[in-house]
Parts: C-alpha cells; sequence; structure tokens
C-alpha cells in the first residue's frame, strides 16, 4: 500500500541513494577504511544484519525471500549462502549495480535476482519471509504500518524490519538536521516511539493473522536502530 506522503519520500530517497551518497554508501558498505562516525555506522549495520539473520532459520533451502531495500546486497548474499532464493530489490539502479557486482562471487546453494524499483510492488510476488533493514526508517509510523500491511498480505511465515527507535538523541539529530540547508541534507530518519508502532500494527485488520514477535535494538555510536519480528500465527498453504 502506498500512500502519498510514502510516494513523496520515496522521490526523495531516491535522488539521495542513486546520485548524492552513491560513493559514501559504497565505501560504508565495503571493507576500506573509513573516518570513525562511519565506522560506528558499519559496526551499527552489521550487528543489526547479524541480528536479523539469526532471526531466520539456519537452513533456508526452497524459501523465499524479500529483501526490500537490499542495498548494496549483503543480507541477500548472506540469506542465498543458506539455500534462500533471494529477490533484492532496491529504489537506487546504482546500488542495485554494485550488488550485482559484489554477488559474482556467490557460490552458495540459493539464488538471487537483483532488482531496482519500489519494494511494495505486488508484481514481486509471495514470499515465506520478508527482510526491510533500515530500508523504512525515513517514513512516519503509519506509512511504515501501510507498507507492513502490504507486505504482509503476502507473506507466509514472518516480516523482520528495522526502525528508528524515538530516543532523545535521535529526536535531537532529527531536529538539527532540518537546520542545514536543503541541498546539504541526507533525508531525515524519523524516530517512531516502539510502543506507538506497536499498538497501530495491533490496531490494523491486515494484521488479525499476526503476532508481535522479538525485539531488540542496536546502538553504535552513530548508528541507532530497532529490529522488529512479525509472526503469521496461521500459515497459509
Amino acid at each position: 500500500m502506498q500512500t502519498t506522503t510514502y510516494q513523496q519520500r520515496r522521490g526523495q530517497l531516491l535522488t539521495y541513494f542513486d546520485r548524492t551518497a552513491v560513493e559514501s554508501w559504497k565505501r560504508l558498505t565495503s571493507d576500506v577504511p573509513v573516518s570513525g562516525i562511519r565506522a560506528t555506522v558499519r559496526a551499527g549495520r552489521d550487528t543489526m544484519r547479524a541480528t536479523l539473520l539469526s532471526w531466520l532459520p539456519d537452513d533456508l533451502s526452497g524459501v523465499r525471500i524479500l529483501d526490500a531495500g537490499c542495498g548494496t546486497g549483503a543480507f541477500a548474499i548472506a540469506v542465498a549462502a543458506r539455500g534462500a532464493d533471494v529477490i533484492a530489490i532496491d529504489l537506487s539502479p546504482t546500488l542495485v549495480a554494485i550488488a550485482r557486482e559484489r554477488a559474482e562471487d556467490h557460490r552458495g546453494p540459493g539464488t538471487v535476482m537483483f532488482r531496482s524499483g519500489d519494494m511494495l510492488d505486488p508484481g514481486l510476488g509471495s514470499f515465506d519471509h520478508v527482510v526491510a533493514m533500515d530500508s523504512l526508517i525515513h517514513y512516519r509510523a503509519p506509512d511504515v504500518v501501510a507498507a507492513l500491511s502490504g507486505l504482509a498480505a503476502r507473506t507466509r511465515h514472518s516480516i523482520v524490519f528495522t526502525f528508528a527507535p524515538r530516543t532523545p538523541a535521535l529526536t535531537v539529530m532529527h531536529t538539527v538536521g532540518r537546520l542545514f540547508p536543503r541541498s546539504d541534507r541526507a533525508p531525515a530518519i524519523e524516530p517512531v516511539g516502539a510502543a506507538h508502532l506497536g499498538s497501530l500494527i495491533g490496531a490494523d485488520a491486515a494484521f488479525a493473522e499476526w503476532r508481535q514477535g522479538r525485539t531488540q535494538r542496536v546502538a553504535r555510536g552513530f548508528y541507532t536502530s530497532q529490529a522488529k519480528e512479525l509472526r503469521r500465527e496461521f500459515v497459509r498453504g
């Protein structure tokens, strides 16, 4: 499901990640040396990726996974190594091209199909699991829930995703970021209260067959993100 605000923010993110920040993002998601600030972000992302991977089965043979907002492909490659058949999609064609290049050495039992486009596209089909690592942190809580409800309709087992938790530090950074000239801004994250997000999900009829599972916050320097698990209680055949 796409709201007007989702579509507007999607356009801003495409411009940023496909043009403004490509080189920075390429370095951040590699193993080349980066600044101290970026090093904390890299460490936080590595920890978060490991957390989400731990919430999926070790053996993913024959399992279909959507990597929603795949970036440069690290998560998609990791689950394919466990046997999953992965559709990895990102708004940025440039980042997807980097992901394809990095996946060339993948020799695992699974497969990865990289695509550029909207992660909510129903044409992508149905999945056993959906993973959205740091791809929803730029959206307001109602837009996050609307996106998740659309994905839930096409997911058999679980959705694991991250959001930007509403903490004093993140709220300050969000406020300060809005003071920079528009040309210098990265797309702002949208801090979301964990309890508020849980209430919105619980009140949405799309999640009548789902339960809210594990949650874990990762804070490493300039990286703060919170993982959340949704599990379908009645698995569709």
